[in-house]
């Protein structure tokens, strides 16, 4: 029987905002990674006791470039617990870091994404990159995924050029932004190009002619749980989802926004009820040659449920009691067929 590995994907990041407006190192912690709010902690620590809790296991892709302002401990700090509780840690990078770094020998380079570099740059900023990340205690990285999506060819032949086998950057939702991945729309869940294992973030279309990315924040927990099963019926090799490790909070990050929580709780449950998924990291990613699949197909109905649901979300939080007369009647229409 043919098993998807699926790969829940964590964008582990400290806030550049954050360190421009003044806050510490331990603020900047608190707010980005552990998620602290007025509702409790929903960061990291949050998301694998759920994880935990159902059997699985998450990526996360850890950006150590934060060391060059705040020091190595706080990229020490992010990586130890991960790793001690058995989930794995890949690379991360945010190359807008280099505008604030001192006393470091690329900080004169300015670039918002790798892909604003040279190749020879990027090659040099990804060593970096790499040797901040095992000095913070991880092991060498199998994984990379650029900051923002924003690679390009040349990122992927540094990748190649410094032996780390798989690029998780290529979002075929972001081929009109940042991404710049010389790579079709319908690249397959799993492929090679310039000599690195391609596994792109998940999309599914969701109306005709678009397409979106599978994330949390971006997906109802409909549209996902019929993505899993989809991928799963179709024989997809891998299914990559991605999301970071502040979603959960509001857009302020005062508060948990309780339809992404109830998503990534119901996301869990489905993956672990589900036979034919099997949740993996990279550093045990089989490679796959399959080269023909297809995406979960329009449904309308789900569409314009997840547009509701999204309002809802967008008004709970600007204009907080207005919403609180709706929300509850789309968790429970959407509960009834997500779980």
């Amino acid at each position: 029987m043919m098993v998807t590995r699926v790969q829940f994907t964590v964008d582990t990041e400290l806030s550049l905002k954050l360190y421009q407006e003044g806050a510490s190192a331990q603020e900047n912690f608190d707010s980005s990674i552990a998620g602290k709010c007025r509702d409790g902690e929903y960061g990291i620590f949050y998301q694998m006791d759920r994880l935990e809790a159902a059997g699985l296991t998450g990526v996360f892709f850890v950006d150590p470039m934060p060391a060059l302002v705040y020091g190595p401990g706080v990229v020490a700090r992010i990586v130890e617990p991960i790793l001690k509780r058995g989930h794995e840690v890949q690379l991360h990078i945010h190359t807008e870091w280099l505008e604030f770094a001192r006393d470091h020998e690329y900080a004169h380079l300015r670039g918002r994404n790798i892909a604003d570099f040279a190749l020879d740059d990027q090659i040099r900023l990804l060593e970096q990159a790499r040797a901040l990340l095992m000095m913070a205690g991880a092991p060498k990285p199998t994984a990379f995924r650029a900051g923002n999506f924003g690679a390009n060819n040349n990122t992927l032949r540094a990748l190649s050029a410094l032996g780390i086998p798989y690029d998780s950057s290529f979002n075929p939702a972001f081929l009109a932004g940042e991404c710049d991945i010389d790579l079709p729309v319908h690249t397959p869940p799993f492929s090679k190009h310039l000599g690195v294992g391609i596994i792109p973030v998940s999309v599914i279309e969701d109306r005709p002619g678009s397409i979106r990315g599978v994330q949390l924040c971006a997906l109802s927990a409909w549209e996902m749980r019929d993505a899993l099963v989809h991928a799963a019926d179709d024989g997809w090799p891998c299914f990559t989802i991605v999301s970071h490790s502040f979603e959960l909070l509001s857009r302020d990050r005062s508060r948990a926004n309780p339809i992404v929580v109830r998503r990534f709780d119901a996301m869990c449950r489905n993956i672990a009820k589900h036979g034919q998924l099997e949740p993996v990291g990279f550093a045990t990613l089989e490679p796959h040659a399959r080269q023909s699949f297809t995406r979960l197909p329009t449904n309308l109905v789900r569409t314009v449920l997840r547009y509701g649901e999204q309002a809802v979300s967008r008004m709970r939080y600007e204009a907080g009691i207005l919403s609180t007369l709706f929300l509850n009647e789309f968790v429970a229409l959407e509960g009834m067929v997500a779980i």
